[in-house]
């Protein structure tokens, strides 16, 4: 699967995509950037080939602006919610890729669980051996 598109700041190749995943090839170029965006639930995350990149990425709680430069072999990624944004420091390669992460954290409990006829099984100890 290719699917090749021109975009202000250079190209992008979609490699790869299914369910959770999105896996891109990009060549960007000097002194022009993308737009400024976000991902509700995607993670993106940038590896540089050749060239450099910035990668900015907006902190909205405080009003600041966080700063990347990658060179070739770094890697960095941009939590979903977080406006952020790349530029191109020097001609290059990089993949890009998007991604959705599971949330080992996600339960929210109505009750603590309870007792049956005031019996406790415990499943994790070892029966003694007769």
């Amino acid at each position: 699967m290719s699917n090749i598109a021109g975009k202000i700041w250079g190209q992008t190749e979609l490699i790869h995509k299914n369910g959770v995943l999105e896996f891109h090839r990009i060549d960007y170029k000097a002194g022009y950037k993308c737009s400024e965006h976000e991902h509700k639930y995607k993670w993106n995350g940038f590896f540089v080939e050749s060239g450099k990149m910035l990668v900015r990425v907006w902190q909205d709680d405080q009003g600041l602006v966080d700063e990347t430069i990658l060179k070739a072999g770094d890697f960095t990624q941009v939590k979903p919610g977080k406006v952020h944004q790349f530029e191109g420091l020097e001609d290059g390669v990089a993949f890009e890729l998007y991604w959705a992460e599971f949330n080992h954290d996600d339960i929210v409990r109505r009750t603590s669980g309870t007792v049956v006829d005031n019996k406790v099984v415990r499943l994790d100890t070892k029966k003694s051996k007769k």
